[in-house]
């Protein structure tokens, strides 16, 4: 059986929260809706992961983790914005990525509220999708050109390097300094998990994988920054160190595999012409093994011990018991796992988690998210065929991405790490809707008699012409 405070209808029965903690929080928010776009995309990013996600404020039945208050505010300046501007709301206008993040959430949702059929489900179910929604598309209109992503990614590193020094400060003192603010899980804060005899550091997180795996999966971004430009290498080395020390600090294997993971999608650039041939390669190879091993080839998981004591027989027992008990969760998810073997209760495993919870469509509707990231940024990497800086940051947001698709079997993002993934999305929409753009501003700003009877520049081989006539939506 589960802790109770995580079956449905758990959380907070009254407000934790520390009024220096709000404080912050409304001060932030105001700068996110008067200061320009520029600083409010390094506003909301500090505080929506730097303020830990225990700091509630519950009105009736509806808890507000500062996170969703903060939200309110940049709603706010989108719905200011989109009143008195008659440009776009998101740069590039609405894409596939968008749909289907929109198609998840509400699939999500509706399955939830069907399966539990309960009023208390109606509530949980909307204040997940405000979030969902809330922090990937107030990214989406904060992350509009590349200068933008730029910047999110040095902000992503100043906040790894500030998270690093505390978990490094928490191995050293054997408490994490968040305990202090006495939120909900302060005791969690200030007793530090230990895993043969070794402490695993948490940060500003709700699970010592969570930390180490923000870590992780960001070092890719934080290389890609390295490539862009000379200007931005003290930043970037500064954010790969504290990817490393992340996630090296929390003694957990996931963070360590999407680490690596993000390494080996990076080291594969020389092959990206043959990648296709990669994809298929490993295919075949998992199939081959699957025919010839006694296990099944997910069985593979249960071997992996990288930090010593790792749980990945659980993770093995969480794919093949969601494998077998297909029946149960297909349509709309299955109200209660445990049943099915020891602690199957936690669903630490992003791919079975959103099975389990809402059926099969919203898992396909997940992997499509993946799907179509990955081949976005591949038609942005042809199209910076001539410009190698340009072409190496595409890959390395690609690489991230992979390192998330590594991470998530032995995690489900439940707390701000969340904010990471969804502003990675918002990135990749962003660098795909840049090639389409750029074209028609060029012309757009040719004014003088010698633009007009000079033709303007094309991308090479017709790039441009194609990626228009793919994007059509």
């Amino acid at each position: 059986m589960g802790p109770d405070h995580l079956k449905f209808g758990g959380g907070v029965t009254e407000t934790v929260l520390n009024p220096i903690v709000l404080l912050l929080v409304i001060l932030a928010g105001i700068l996110i809706c008067v200061w320009p776009r520029r600083k409010a995309i390094v506003v909301f990013l500090a505080t929506a992961i730097l303020v830990p996600m225990d700091q509630v404020l519950l009105i009736g039945p509806a808890h507000f983790p500062m996170l969703r208050l903060l939200l309110l505010f940049g709603l706010a300046r989108m719905v200011r914005e989109k009143v008195s501007s008659k440009r776009t709301v998101f740069s590039g206008g609405i894409n596939k990525i968008d749909i289907l993040v929109i198609l998840l959430t509400l699939f999500t949702a509706v399955n939830g509220i069907l399966l539990f059929g309960e009023s208390g489900a109606v509530i949980y179910q909307l204040g997940s999708a405000y979030t969902v929604l809330g922090v990937y598309f107030l990214l989406r209109f904060l992350v509009r050109d590349e200068s933008d992503v730029v910047r999110a990614i040095q902000t992503l590193a100043g906040i790894a390097t500030i998270v690093a020094g505390i978990m490094i400060y928490e191995l050293i003192a054997g408490h994490n300094p968040y305990a202090l603010l006495g939120g909900a899980n302060a005791h969690a804060y200030a007793t530090l998990m230990q895993r043969d005899g070794k402490l695993r550091a948490i940060g500003c997180f709700s699970h010592p994988i969570l930390a180490g795996t923000f870590g992780a999966v960001l070092l890719p971004v934080f290389v890609g920054l390295w490539w862009k430009d000379r200007k931005y290498r003290k930043i970037a080395a500064l954010g790969m160190v504290s990817a490393t020390v992340m996630t090296l600090a929390c003694n957990s294997s996931t963070p360590v595999l999407g680490y690596a993971a993000g390494v080996l999608a990076l080291c594969l650039w020389p092959l990206r012409r043959w990648m296709r041939a990669v994809r298929w390669g490993i295919l075949l190879t998992l199939v081959a093994l699957h025919l010839v091993m006694k296990a099944p080839v997910w069985h593979l998981i249960a071997r992996i011990d990288v930090s010593g004591g790792s749980s990945s027989w659980h993770r093995f027992m969480l794919v093949d018991q969601c494998i077998h008990h297909f029946g149960d969760w297909w349509l709309m998810g299955v109200k209660d796992t445990s049943a099915w073997g020891w602690d199957m209760w936690d669903t630490a495993n992003q791919y079975v988690g959103t099975c389990d919870n809402s059926g099969l469509l919203p898992f396909l509707l997940f992997l499509a998210i993946l799907v179509y990231g990955f081949k976005y940024l591949g038609r942005a990497r042809r199209a910076a065929v001539k410009d190698k800086k340009s072409a190496l940051f595409i890959w390395a947001l690609g690489a991230a991405l992979f390192a998330n698709v590594v991470a998530f079997f032995g995690i489900s993002y439940f707390d701000q790490t969340m904010v990471a993934w969804y502003g990675l999305l918002a990135m990749i929409s962003t660098t795909v809707a840049l090639p389409l753009k750029q074209p028609s501003e060029q012309r757009q700003a040719r004014t003088t008699w010698d633009s007009v009877i000079s033709p303007p520049p094309a991308l090479p081989d017709g790039i441009g012409e194609r990626l228009m006539h793919e994007e059509a939506f």
